[in-house]
């Protein structure tokens, strides 16, 4: 098979005005799928460089979301950054960013200002709650968004004496990231149909709030007339309790979709069909009669006694044998089913490693630092070959002069 020599969207430039997670994770894709991505940073970089760092400029996370990128330093603040921002628009095949809109105004990077600067560019906000409603002007982050849209508490615990994150996990964040990415996507097939047509590229907006709302796709329905209408109207200790005792009573009547304990560690079953659930039956010896539907109400209390039972019952099959015993069991039903590992472990993993998922970057002042890879194959290869997170303003210069060979550059910021 010949490995790709060029990757999709190779020779487009996206430009990454975003701080954070949202907008660099989609910025960064786009880069694994070959697009130049520039970095715009303020003076001072991206918030994101000083949390957790691991030089002046580099910090763990920010490595994470922002490898393969090119950075350049512009105050928006002022008029000479703003002379270099629109330089570098006009280039621009893709513009991101994540400001509120009276920010984005100031600083040139609303949607009609960007249009009239390149008609040609696609442009993608990432916004909190929106650009229109009442809290559009409001500020969020991850946590706002999952607080705002019920995500915060999809995972309640009893005892918990507070609302958390379901496992510390920026979903918002992530999950909106990955739309921006599929919005810039779409906004560039569609300028390619229109060819040599006239038109002004599409400009595409994805809050953080439609994120934490996509992520619960499945929860968020409500039928028939008036079904939330008595939900209330904030949560409080005693709601955060009765939310969890839902959560709890959920996992204890699901037998067919949940965790158990082997002998020397834990396994994951997951059965989303009636074959499956049979076969885990026969295997485990055990009867249950409302395998049909194991998430149903039950009918009375006994009925949900008898259910909590069953779930028992199969952990104490489980725990008879080891997690290697269980898989390989599993496996040749044709069964789902999967050891629980830790996060530490994937960089080590064989299918992790064979599929691209982790690649070392060479990261200047710090050396080999082991990250996420491309998540996309092309042709069946993997592409191991992203380059490390750029210093800040690295690329200042280079970028000065591109552009001021066809444009003015009087006043651009200069590089750190």
């Amino acid at each position: 098979m010949t490995v790709p020599t060029a990757k999709p969207l190779a020779g487009l430039r996206v430009l990454d005005y975003a701080q954070y997670v949202a907008g660099p994770f989609a910025a960064m894709m786009l880069a694994d799928l070959g697009a130049e991505v520039i970095k715009v940073e303020p003076p001072n970089g991206d918030a994101w460089r000083h949390y957790e760092p691991l030089t002046p400029d580099g910090g763990r996370w920010f490595i994470s979301l922002n490898r393969n990128k090119k950075s350049v330093v512009a105050d928006l603040k002022t008029e000479r950054g703003q002379d270099f921002s629109r330089a570098l628009i006009r280039t621009a095949d893709v513009v991101i960013h994540n400001m509120p809109p009276e920010r984005a105004l100031r600083f040139g990077l609303d949607r009609d200002t960007v249009k009239s600067v390149n008609p040609d560019a696609v442009w993608c906000c990432v916004s909190a709650f929106g650009t229109d409603g009442p809290e559009s002007q409001t500020l969020g982050y991850d946590l706002i968004a999952q607080a705002a849209s019920g995500l915060l508490l999809a995972d309640a615990r009893s005892g918990d004496p507070v609302p958390r994150r379901s496992g510390g996990i920026a979903m918002a964040d992530l999950t909106a990231g990955l739309l921006t990415f599929a919005a810039a996507l779409a906004g560039l097939t569609d300028r390619f149909r229109r060819h040599d047509e006239t038109g002004v590229s599409k400009g595409f907006e994805v809050s953080l709030l439609g994120a934490s709302l996509a992520v619960q796709v499945q929860r968020f329905v409500s039928v028939g007339d008036g079904e939330f209408d008595d939900a209330p109207g904030v949560c409080d200790e005693t709601r955060l309790e009765q939310l969890a005792e839902t959560v709890t009573e959920s996992d204890e009547l699901e037998p067919y979709y949940r965790c158990y304990a082997a002998s020397d560690g834990f396994i994951a079953l997951a059965c989303l069909n009636l074959a499956q659930r049979r076969k885990v039956q026969a295997l485990l010896g055990i009867d249950d009669p409302w395998a049909v539907n194991p998430q149903a109400v039950p009918a009375d209390q006994a009925e949900r006694e008898m259910r909590s039972s069953l779930k028992h019952r199969f952990a104490e099959v489980i725990k008879t044998d080891t997690v290697s015993h269980w898989i390989a069991a599993f496996e040749e039903l044709g069964v789902p089913a999967g050891p629980v590992r830790e996060i530490t472990q994937a960089h080590s993993l064989p299918q992790v490693r064979a599929n691209g998922l982790v690649q070392t970057i060479e990261q200047p002042e710090i050396g080999p630092v082991s990250v996420l890879g491309s998540i996309f194959k092309i042709d069946g290869h993997a592409r191991p070959d992203a380059g490390s997170a750029p210093r800040l303003g690295e690329h200042t210069q280079q970028l000065i002069e591109l552009v001021s060979a066809t444009h003015t550059s009087e006043g651009i910021a200069t590089a750190r």
